[in-house]
């Protein structure tokens, strides 16, 4: 730092993923740090990820984590790229906390403690001299006369008001209210001339189904293609999103992986039931196949049942409903090929490969891993996360328009982005004799 430079002030609004990593690194880079948070304790998202064992990123490098995020893909790649998955997990691994490699390419803390992730990014910003104030939910943000950002916090201890040279805000969307996440920044960032682009839950489990898909309440599918197509497009067309994981069928509609990482483009819709949802359930199992193996009408093939074939790829409930519904077993028994109609086959056909889902809503944000939709990326510089509308403004993780897959995509673009904003913000303030 030069004779005519200082470090700036920095108020980051936000202790979560993106709000704690942005602390600690700016105030290693000498700045006067001070983190804003509502809650009690920092991190309560965190501690509740993963099923409390915080997914904290994947098993791949910068360009498959960013392919998790559609539209937001070309915004993330400056910050994931340098701050990789590979990266993060040396972060953590410098911070105490081994992780491990999950089938899935999870990455998980060997501990399956979510609280050690928490506890590592809070002790380390606070070891680089953070100065954290809790239950201090912000008022308003604005530009002094001087240039200079007031920041109006109330806590406990009453109203105040904060001066910064730069603002990070990193306050998150509106999944999981409970932990606080309540869209606080939304209002605060469109009065400085950002555009919010509409908020909806992603991430989210469907409500939906039919009587006989909410009788399969409990079942896992461990390998579906889920697609979602837009109503009022023919079949033939490309789909909206298509996903390979597992499924879970609920009392109240579907979950699972498949289901959490489509239900972004179904709530997208300006109606929910503008939207088809419909499932592969035996993606290896090409449909040519299928119409050549349970066409067969002579020698032994003949006399096998269609639910005894489909018994080979799904699970004994699965089978039950689907042999019902195309006609393959009935009050009379299960039917072999040689008494199987061009027209049950079909039926049968479409349920395998193409079984149209009626979805008519989603679990809101209340069940809602992520939120879809914020802050324009258009108002943002991917490179440092500075705000497009107003200088001295950086803006960082949830609450921008950014929403990826599950399996840790997004707390690596929360940790990427909030890294990307701190070095950034911490850029030195060049004095002139008559600023200082």
């Amino acid at each position: 730092m030069s004779p005519t430079s200082r470090a700036p002030r920095i108020v980051v609004i936000g202790a979560g993923a993106a709000g704690m990593m942005a602390a600690a690194v700016a105030s290693r880079r000498q700045c006067n740090v001070t983190l804003l948070e509502k809650n009690r304790k920092t991190g309560v998202k965190i501690l509740m990820s993963g099923g409390t064992r915080c997914n904290l990123t994947h098993d791949t490098d910068a360009r498959g984590i960013t392919e998790a995020f559609g539209h937001a893909k070309r915004f993330l790649q400056p910050s994931v790229g340098k701050f990789t998955p590979t990266e993060v997990i040396e972060h953590f691994t410098r911070l105490g906390v081994a992780t491990k490699r999950e089938a899935t390419g999870k990455i998980f803390p060997l501990s399956n403690r979510a609280l050690d992730v928490r506890d590592a990014l809070h002790r380390d910003m606070i070891d680089a001299g953070v100065r954290l104030e809790m239950e201090s939910p912000v008022q308003s943000i604005r530009r002094s006369d001087t240039g200079e950002w007031i920041v109006a916090t109330r806590s406990p201890k009453g109203e105040h008001e904060l001066v910064a040279d730069r603002v990070i805000v990193t306050a998150g969307g509106r999944s999981w209210p409970g932990c606080g996440t309540t869209g606080d920044a939304y209002e605060w960032l469109e009065g400085l001339g950002h555009t919010i682009v509409r908020t909806r839950p992603a991430l989210v489990p469907l409500v939906g189904g039919t009587d006989a898909t909410r009788g399969l309440s409990g079942l896992t599918l461990d390998d579906v293609v889920a697609e979602v197509h837009d109503n009022a497009t023919a079949s033939s067309k490309r789909p909206l999103v298509r996903r390979r994981a597992s499924w879970l069928f609920t009392h109240f509609g579907f979950s699972g992986p498949a289901a959490m990482d489509v239900s972004g483009m179904m709530t997208a819709a300006d109606s929910i039931r503008d939207r088809r949802l419909q499932l592969d359930l035996v993606p290896d199992v090409a449909e040519s196949e299928l119409r050549e193996m349970f066409s067969r009408r002579s020698g032994s093939s003949a006399k096998q049942t269609v639910a005894s074939m489909i018994s080979a790829w799904l699970p004994s409930r699965l089978v039950n409903e689907v042999a019902v519904a195309c006609g393959a077993r009935t009050e009379g028994g299960d039917k072999p090929l040689a008494e199987f109609s061009a027209a049950s086959l079909n039926q049968l056909i479409e349920h395998l490969k193409r079984w149209k889902l009626p979805v008519h809503d989603s679990r809101g944000f209340a069940k809602a891993e992520v939120t879809a939709g914020g802050v324009s990326l258009k108002d943002v510089d991917p490179r440092t996360m500075h705000s497009r509308r107003v200088d001295g403004l950086y803006i960082a993780g949830e609450v921008l328009d950014v929403d990826g897959w599950i399996g840790g995509y997004n707390f690596q673009a929360a940790f990427s982005t909030g890294r990307a904003a701190a070095i950034a913000a911490s850029e030195p303030i060049s004095e002139t004799p008559e600023s200082k």
